[in-house]
């Protein structure tokens, strides 16, 4: 998932208005191949610095799609705070789009709903084959033994950026390559007003993102085998309180950083105010900032070992958007089509080059445009220390409940008020009281 684009903020408050028009059941025309309506509707993320640029970016493509096919795409881009709202509504009225962008973390929880169309192998064979795509974005499309509830779109991970200007001045000569050396590279880049890394305290998913990463590299998942909520483990504490800690403890983030939502951090970042983001797809983003390429530089997010691997030195999600068609569209042949279109090798090479991510379409990541030093570092994490987080259907509730914990975690570092492992643990159970009993 993006920022998070990574960041799915998602607040449980379930509110969408869908005209007949604007919904995919809603479509006029029957489903004889002959008489398939001639438009789609579509729900795309926002995936650039705006919504506006999502726009500009997407719509050529769809006019171009319009052409080869007849089909007309209404584009609806929606921001990452309502997007899993208005899909999780228009799972349970039955009024969605025809197509749509789900953050990939959410594949089995939208699956569970039995609204979105299962990708079988004759579902896969009609844009192309399941193949065609990378194993870690097809690991996260559902929950395991089931066909996938989406296809991949964009693949992301995160990395460590830094501020090369913050980081001369400071006298520190090279990024952090374990959590101990960025506590100590952060004192020295903690001072006259600026910070060593920013976080964005009140973006739930994101919080996530960075507590499970945390968490694994403790051995803890947040959930048990049977997919039981398991949120009190002492790692899972540990890794809440050692994120949270980077402003509690170590002082290293700004406090007005607790009410940061998607994509406040970047500002500091460019303006020589943060020295450190764990982010995921740069070169969009920090250039909607005005910053160059050569103003920052990229490595590995940290472990304990300074060594990304797999098991504990995990050191991202497999972070991504997967495409998903609705059940109850009217124009299942022209969904399909355009899915293929999407994930074409042409249209994988234009829209990520255009969003900064990696191609999960195999022959499309051949492309010389995606071996930069920081998608070269997405594309080895990736493949070797990027791991999925929990397929089960909780799993947005878990981004939700959780990521509300941390938020109140950070706005108590903020306020100054202690943050113990007792405190963590205590936030965490009340989370995990609002989950589904099982």
């Amino acid at each position: 998932m993006r920022r998070i684009r990574a960041a799915v903020t998602g607040a449980v408050t379930l509110s969408l208005v869908l005209t007949a028009a604007a919904c995919g059941g809603g479509t006029s025309g029957g489903s004889g191949s002959n008489s398939q309506p001639k438009t789609l509707t579509y729900w795309a993320s926002n995936q650039g610095s705006s919504i506006e640029v999502d726009k500009k970016v997407l719509q050529p493509e769809l006019d171009q799609f319009e052409r080869e096919t007849g089909i007309k795409v209404k584009l609806e881009v929606v921001p990452w705070s309502d997007l899993l709202n208005r899909i999780l509504t228009a799972t349970t009225s039955g009024q969605g789009p025809d197509v749509l962008n789900i953050g990939n973390t959410w594949s089995a929880s939208l699956q569970s709903t039995g609204a979105l169309l299962p990708w079988d192998d004759a579902a896969f064979a009609k844009i192309g084959g399941k193949d065609r795509f990378v194993d870690s974005a097809l690991g996260s499309t559902g929950a395991p033994g089931q066909d996938p509830a989406a296809v991949p779109l964009y693949s992301m991970a995160y990395a460590l950026y830094y501020n090369k200007k913050m980081f001369k001045d400071a006298g520190v000569e090279k990024p952090p390559a374990t959590w101990d050396e960025l506590a100590a590279t952060g004192k020295l880049l903690s001072k006259d007003g600026k910070w060593a890394i920013g976080v964005e305290g009140s973006n739930l998913s994101n919080n996530i993102h960075q507590v499970f990463v945390l968490g694994k590299q403790r051995g803890a998942d947040f959930f048990t085998a049977d997919g039981k909520a398991d949120f009190t483990s002492d790692g899972a504490v540990a890794a809440v309180k050692q994120y949270v800690d980077l402003m509690a403890a170590h002082k290293i983030v700004a406090p007005g950083n607790a009410e940061y939502a998607q994509n406040q951090s970047l500002s500091d970042f460019a303006k020589d105010k943060t020295a450190m983001v764990l982010w995921q797809t740069p070169s969009q983003t920090f250039a909607s900032q005005g910053m160059s390429e050569e103003e920052w530089g990229v490595a590995p997010a940290p472990v304990p070992s300074g060594a990304p691997g797999q098991g504990t030195s995990v050191n991202s999600m497999v972070a991504g958007i997967n495409m998903a068609v609705f059940k109850n569209t009217k124009n299942l042949d022209g969904a399909t089509k355009f899915v293929k279109f999407m994930t074409s090798d042409e249209e994988q090479k234009t829209l990520n080059k255009a969003y900064g991510s990696v191609p999960p379409v195999k022959t499309a990541q051949a492309d010389p445009a995606f071996d930069t030093p920081s998608l070269k570092v997405i594309r080895d994490t990736l493949a070797t220390s990027a791991s999925a987080l929990p397929q089960v259907p909780e799993e947005s509730q878990f981004e939700t409940v959780v990521g509300t914990a941390v938020k109140e975690l950070f706005a108590d570092a903020a306020a100054g008020r202690p943050v113990t492992t007792e405190s963590v643990k205590a936030a965490l159970d009340k989370a995990q009281q609002q989950m589904p009993k099982k």
